[in-house]
C-alpha cells in the first residue's frame, strides 16, 4: 500500500484525435506539439502540478510511443516522486480478458486497481486536449465545502456555440439539475469542460455498475453523469474563467497558436506565478540572418531564419531560407522552408520540407480563416519543387517536384 492520497489526477490521453487528420496519423493528440515549445498535455500536467497534485495517472492507448517516450520520468514537471508521480496506464491484459479502452468511464474502471493503491478521498478526472490554465485545488476545495459527490467544471459560452458542448442546467446555488449533451435549443451556456471531481468512494460504486450494465457506452457524458444525476447524487457546478479551447480541429489548433500572438486573447504562458513546463530540445539559440525580416512571430531555440517570417509561431529547429515566406503559420520542429517558397496560414509538421518556389497555403480574402481553411503538411512530407497545396488541402504524402 502506498502512502494514502487525498487525489489523484487520471488524465485521459488516449484519443485519436482524428479531427486533427494527418497530424495525428503517427501521435496521440496530446503528443501534438503546440506553442512553439510545447506538447498539449504539457497545460494538464503542469495544472497538476501548479495545483499541488502530485500524482497523476495517464492513460493512453492510439499511437502511445512518442507520448510514453515524451513523459519518461515525469521529472520536467515535477513529477518524479518517491511515492507518487506520473504512471502511463495503458490497456492490459487481466487474467485471460484483454481488451482496449472502451470509453471514458471504462478506461478508468480498468484502472481501479492503480487508483485504490493510494486510497484516495477524491479523483480529479482530465481531458489530455485541452488548452488552458486552471488551478485544480480552488475546484477540489469547493468540492469539499459543498459537500457534493461529483464536481463538474463549466464555462459560459456564447449561446451560439452552446449546441456544441454538453450543457449542464443548474440553480442559482450551481447543484446541477440537467445535463443535456449537444442540446439543439439549450437551457443554459454552461458547457462542461470535461474536468471532474468526484469523491472516489462513490465514484468506484458507479463505475462497477456501469460495467455492468452491457447497454451501456461506458462514457461519463453519456453514462456516469446521467446516471448519478437520476438516482439524486449531489453534483455542482465549478465555474471558471480565464482561457480554455478544445483544439480538437485543424482550425481551432491554428487560432490556439496565433492567441499566442495577440496580448488581449488571455493565454498568457509568461506568468510566473503558473508556469506551463515543456520538455527542452537542448538546440542552440536561434539565429537570424543580417537580411531577414522577422515580425511578431515566437521562435524557438534551434531555429535558423534567413528569409522573412511574420505572424507564426516557429518550433525547434526550423529553417527559412532566404526568399522565402512565412505568415500566419504554424511551422513544428525541424520543419523546412526553402528559398523562394511561400507559407501562409498553414501549419507545417515536424521534419517536412517546402521546397524552392514552392506555395502551400494562400490569404483569406475576407478574413474568414475558418471558412477558408487552414492548408496542413504532414510529418516528414516534401511539397515538392514549384508544388503548389492551396487552403484546407492536406498533403499526406510527398508532393513531386513541378519545374
Amino acid at each position: 500500500m502506498y502512502r494514502k492520497k487525498e487525489c489523484v489526477a487520471m488524465l485521459l490521453a488516449g484519443g485519436q484525435g482524428s479531427r486533427l487528420y494527418v497530424l495525428t496519423k503517427n501521435v496521440a493528440k496530446p503528443a501534438v506539439p503546440f506553442g512553439g515549445k510545447y506538447r498539449i498535455i504539457d497545460f494538464p500536467l503542469s495544472n497538476c502540478t501548479n495545483s499541488g497534485i502530485d500524482t497523476v495517472g495517464v492513460l493512453t492507448q492510439y499511437e502511445p510511443h512518442v507520448l510514453n517516450a515524451y513523459i519518461g520520468s515525469g521529472q520536467t514537471w515535477d513529477l518524479d516522486r518517491l511515492r507518487g508521480g506520473v504512471y502511463v496506464l495503458p490497456p492490459y491484459q487481466k487474467g485471460k480478458a484483454s481488451e482496449w479502452y472502451k470509453g471514458t468511464a471504462n478506461a478508468i474502471y480498468q484502472n481501479i486497481a492503480f487508483i485504490d493503491e493510494y486510497d484516495p478521498e477524491y479523483v480529479l478526472i482530465l481531458s489530455g486536449d485541452h488548452i488552458y490554465k486552471m488551478n485544480y485545488n480552488k475546484m477540489l476545495q469547493q468540492h469539499k465545502q459543498t459537500g457534493a459527490d461529483a464536481t463538474i467544471a463549466v464555462l459560459d459560452v456564447p449561446l451560439a456555440e452552446a449546441s456544441r458542448f454538453g450543457i449542464m442546467n443548474c440553480k442559482p446555488d450551481g447543484t446541477i439539475y440537467e445535463f443535456e449533451e449537444k442540446p439543439k435549443n439549450p437551457k443554459s451556456t454552461l458547457a462542461s469542460m470535461g474536468i471532474y471531481i468526484f469523491s472516489w468512494k462513490k465514484l468506484r460504486q458507479y463505475l462497477i455498475e456501469d460495467e455492468e450494465n452491457k447497454k451501456s457506452s461506458n462514457d461519463f457524458g453519456k453514462d456516469i453523469i446521467p446516471t448519478m444525476l437520476g438516482n439524486g447524487e449531489k453534483m455542482v457546478s465549478y465555474r471558471f474563467e480565464g482561457y480554455w479551447k478544445d483544439v480538437g480541429t485543424i482550425e481551432s489548433l491554428w487560432e490556439a497558436n496565433m492567441d499566442l500572438l495577440s496580448p488581449n486573447s488571455g493565454l498568457n504562458l509568461k506568468d510566473d506565478s503558473w508556469k506551463i513546463y515543456g520538455r527542452t530540445t537542448g538546440s542552440p539559440p536561434h539565429f537570424t540572418a543580417k537580411d531577414a525580416v522577422v515580425k511578431h512571430t515566437l521562435l524557438s531555440e534551434g531555429c535558423e531564419i534567413a528569409g522573412d517570417v511574420s505572424e507564426s509561431v516557429l518550433f525547434s529547429d526550423v529553417k527559412i531560407a532566404r526568399g522565402a515566406k512565412v505568415e500566419y503559420s504554424i511551422l513544428m520542429p525541424g520543419a523546412v522552408v526553402e528559398e523562394g517558397a511561400t507559407v501562409q496560414y498553414s501549419i507545417v509538421a515536424e521534419n517536412a520540407v517546402i521546397a524552392k518556389d514552392a506555395v502551400v497555403g494562400g490569404s483569406p480574402s475576407d478574413g474568414d480563416v475558418e471558412k477558408w481553411g487552414v492548408a496542413v503538411v504532414a510529418e516528414g512530407v516534401r511539397i515538392g519543387r514549384g508544388a503548389k497545396l492551396a487552403a484546407k488541402e492536406m498533403a499526406d504524402e510527398d508532393l513531386p517536384d513541378m519545374i
